[in-house]
């Protein structure tokens, strides 16, 4: 089935961050020009005290260059760089743009993503320990996430503890399990990018969608992880949700999201 553009758009972004990532990549590696890179990485927020800190978060707290061994080691080999793409549905979504635009005698783009998953249903999946049994030995340069849209919710902590949606014990506990599962993943020496949802057709929705952009936008400053913001990709000229969306390339009114309003339409 074609991809719908707004996929295609979502990971056009993406795609230059992660092209800036290859080339930060390529920096430290030494074969960048003598140009200096204009990219920026966000600013991490390392704590003052993380001798307490179990290793994953720890590791998530780090950036510079560590995070970037694997895609340097990949480089230097001359390996196809491995994009790994973490998610619930929309994750789906971004893998398949990604593995349309990027070019496969250079990229290899590996779906780990899985609909129906998130960080408040860890009673229905663990996503550390089902993201650790996934990934086994195989390495990551690369690795972009998009989780969210089953958050939505309240949470069970891991004391058995409930905790409302965005509530105090709902953000120290989801905080703590993204903490873990990017250090999971920086400790491979991935690049971590996070992509955000898109605008969504019911107010109440939208709103607890854009509260939730928000959290883990705020989450990923502190990580220092780039995160993508594709609300303006999936309004109409003026920044409201549209089920259908001019193509950039022909002007067409196309269809761009299924019938509930909330995803993206595969057809």
């Amino acid at each position: 089935m074609p991809l719908p553009f707004i996929v295609l758009d979502r990971s056009a972004v993406l795609l230059l961050g992660v092209c800036a990532g290859a080339a930060i990549g390529l920096g430290f590696a030494g074969h960048a020009g003598s140009g200096v890179s204009s990219v920026k990485a966000p600013a991490c927020a390392i704590p003052t005290k993380t001798n307490a800190a179990p290793p994953e978060v720890a590791a998530a707290r780090l950036c510079g260059s560590v995070p970037q061994k694997q895609l340097i080691a990949t480089l230097r080999q001359g390996r196809p760089v491995r994009v790994a793409v973490f998610g619930d549905s929309y994750g789906d979504g971004v893998w398949s743009g990604l593995q349309r635009q990027l070019p496969r005698a250079s990229f290899d783009v590996v779906k780990y993503s899985q609909p129906a998953t998130g960080f408040t249903r860890y009673k229905r999946l663990n996503i550390d320990a089902h993201t650790a049994e996934q990934i086994g030995g195989d390495p990551i340069d690369i690795a972009v996430v998009s989780f969210g849209a089953n958050d939505v919710q309240g949470i069970i902590t891991d004391e058995g503890k409930y905790g409302p949606m965005l509530g105090d014990r709902w953000k120290a506990q989801i905080a703590t399990r993204i903490d873990r599962f990017v250090g999971m993943l920086r400790r491979r020496h991935a690049m971590v990018y996070w992509v955000g949802l898109p605008r969504m057709r019911e107010a109440q929705t939208d709103s607890d969608m854009g509260a939730i952009n928000a959290f883990y936008a705020s989450e990923m400053a502190k990580l220092g992880v780039p995160f993508v913001d594709t609300r303006p990709l999936a309004s109409d000229k003026n920044g409201q949700y549209a089920a259908y969306l001019p193509d950039p390339k022909t002007g067409e009114r196309t269809l761009v999201r299924e019938g509930d309003g909330i995803h993206m339409s595969m057809t």
